[in-house]
């Protein structure tokens, strides 16, 4: 199996409230090469943009794979843990759980807005996507293409 990692993020500006602009975003990483992915969800919560954000990551995938998933949600880890139970959004963690079901998934908290190079990124362009309403493939290239090659 290859061993995939991906570090993902989701952005609600408004956080549900008003007209909330939502977006997320999944950095795919192999043998320390990185690809983005995004999408630009609209009227979503941040907790729902998070869940949103793993989901993409995994379903870039083609094939099952060993993958570990850095997310800044604990939300997201502890529930795909099993130890949160799934009280609400579950058309959300029901794509979700289709993403996961064919791949051996760790799921690690890491902290946000604490330096690492990769979260950065993928928080900036979560950010970005939820204020421009859509996903600029070349801001994605251009803030990928800085993390160089890198393993994590």
């Amino acid at each position: 199996m290859k061993e995939v990692t991906i570090v993902c993020d989701g952005s609600s500006l408004g956080n549900g409230k008003g007209n909330p602009r939502a977006a997320a975003v999944a950095l795919l990483g192999y043998k320390g090469f990185w690809r983005g992915f995004g999408e630009y969800l609209g009227n979503a919560t941040n907790q729902q943009a998070e869940i949103a954000a793993a989901r993409i990551g995994l379903e870039k995938l083609s094939e099952p794979c060993k993958v570990r998933v850095l997310t800044d949600s604990r939300y997201v880890v502890e529930t795909m843990s099993g130890n949160f139970r799934k009280k609400s959004n579950h058309e959300w963690w029901a794509g979700l759980d289709k993403a996961a079901s064919k791949h051996q998934i760790t799921w690690e908290w890491i902290k946000g807005h604490a330096g690492h190079e990769v979260q950065e990124v993928v928080d900036t362009l979560a950010r970005k996507t939820a204020e421009l309403g859509k996903v600029d493939e070349i801001m994605f290239d251009e803030l990928v293409a800085e993390i160089g090659i890198k393993e994590i």
